[in-house]
């Protein structure tokens, strides 16, 4: 079986040694043996689950849904109806703040296409910014 100093770990997995102590401290991965040394010791299947938890939370799973969804690991033969839910809602997430960031360029175009590049003084992008009101589109 082959082992992992929390530093090889940490550079398997690209999770950080602090981040690797906190998920231990907070329950998400198990805490290690320990060597005569005092010295932390990983298995395999803590680089498996760090991984799992790295990729989660890079496509933006919130810590609840990750910890339900790793609960949710533990059940093999259980439906997956509850890990879709977790990714319908990010999903839903996702969608949402897109919806957001096109409003927002749309918006920002919009004061760019209109500014007349005089001088500050006569600003369109500083008149819009003054006032909500001026926004091509409701936030």
């Amino acid at each position: 079986m082959q082992e992992f100093s929390i530093g090889d770990l940490a550079a398997r997995s690209g999770v950080k040694v602090p981040t690797i102590r906190y998920y231990e401290q907070t329950g998400l991965i198990e805490t290690p043996a320990r060597t005569g040394g005092n010295q932390r010791r990983y298995g395999q299947s803590a680089l498996d689950r760090l991984r799992f938890i790295a990729h989660a939370r890079a496509m933006g799973f919130s810590m609840d849904s990750l910890k339900a969804m790793l609960r949710l690991s533990r059940h093999q033969e259980a439906p997956c109806a509850d890990v879709d839910e977790l990714v319908r809602a990010r999903l839903q997430e996702v969608d949402e703040r897109l919806a957001r960031l096109i409003r927002l360029r749309t918006e920002l175009a919009s004061m760019l296409d209109s500014c007349r590049h005089g001088t500050v003084a006569d600003c369109r992008i500083v008149e819009v910014l003054s006032d909500h009101e001026e926004c091509l589109t409701e936030h």
